[in-house]
């Protein structure tokens, strides 16, 4: 399939391209000020951003954004969502937080056009005040959210290096909500800061997560890879006994130098709403 480069809707590729095969970023910069991302860092933080969330320049407003981005979303030879999109889904958002008070406005409004279209959509967020607000609690009882609806929460256990992001055990916390709620959930544990504290996060979301997604940190250079390999067979053992799927990065396999045997593993294309596409 040929790469798709819109405004709003594009196809990732690289680490991004392991999450999703379709995106949406509205803004550039993030809040949530955690130390090891990569909008803050390099060729990231002159392009994306940095700490501030920005609509990108390529929109005059957020009425602008909406325009363009169902000009994107729709075949216009069928004027239907296109039809790799309704199956493979919408991840919001690489260049930014989708639910930060900044962004979530416009990011939920399109969203929620989305859920009524059918047309899956994954959030992932550190945030978890949005559920509360008139906006998140309306998105989490739409009657499409079940079948079409994948909300995510970054997870590394280290409160101390995302400052500003809500604490690891609010968002699992928002985690078994949203779970309970009957609408699909999977976690990023990535990146893995430590493999004690990454293999907690995963205890603790047993049950109430559906998918992870595990990676390593760019550029960090002390992992022992005994610990690594200990970790990854102890995270497959106890994420196949609760019925869940695991992703394991090519950042892992690499480090370890071959593939993952795991019986919940599953491949970067694995698909959480296949068995309710209509």
């Amino acid at each position: 399939m040929a790469q798709f480069k819109g405004k709003a809707i594009y196809n990732p590729s690289g680490k991004a391209g392991e999450y999703s095969r379709w995106a949406c970023n509205f803004y550039t910069g993030c809040s949530n000020g955690c130390e090891y991302c990569y909008l803050k860092k390099g060729i990231g933080k002159a392009v994306l951003g940095g700490s501030t969330p920005t609509l990108k320049k390529c929109f005059r407003n957020e009425h602008h954004a909406i325009d363009v981005f169902f000009n994107e979303l729709y075949d216009q030879a069928t004027e239907q969502p296109k039809a790799d999109i309704k199956e493979h889904g919408i991840f919001f958002t690489f260049s930014s937080d989708p639910c930060l008070p900044e962004t979530q406005t416009l990011n939920m409004a399109v969203i929620t056009s989305c859920l009524m279209l059918r047309v899956p959509v994954q959030i992932l967020t550190k945030c978890t005040k949005w559920m509360d607000t008139e906006q998140g609690q309306q998105l989490l009882i739409d009657p499409n959210a079940r079948n079409f609806l994948a909300v995510g929460f970054t997870l590394t256990g280290h409160d101390e290096v995302e400052p500003n992001a809500a604490p690891n055990a609010e968002r699992i916390a928002a985690m078994k909500r949203i779970h309970d709620a009957g609408i699909r959930t999977f976690a990023s544990i990535e990146p893995v800061i430590s493999t004690a504290a990454s293999l907690y996060c995963i205890e603790k979301t047993l049950g109430c997560c559906d998918l992870y997604k595990i990676g390593l940190m760019s550029g960090k250079r002390d992992y022992d890879k005994e610990d690594v390999r200990m970790f990854v067979g102890r995270a497959c053992f106890r994420i196949n006994n609760a019925g869940a799927k695991v992703y394991w990065k090519e950042s892992v396999r690499r480090f370890l130098g071959r593939e993952i045997t795991c019986a919940a593993g599953v491949d970067s294309d694995y698909n959480l709403f296949r068995e309710n596409l209509k």
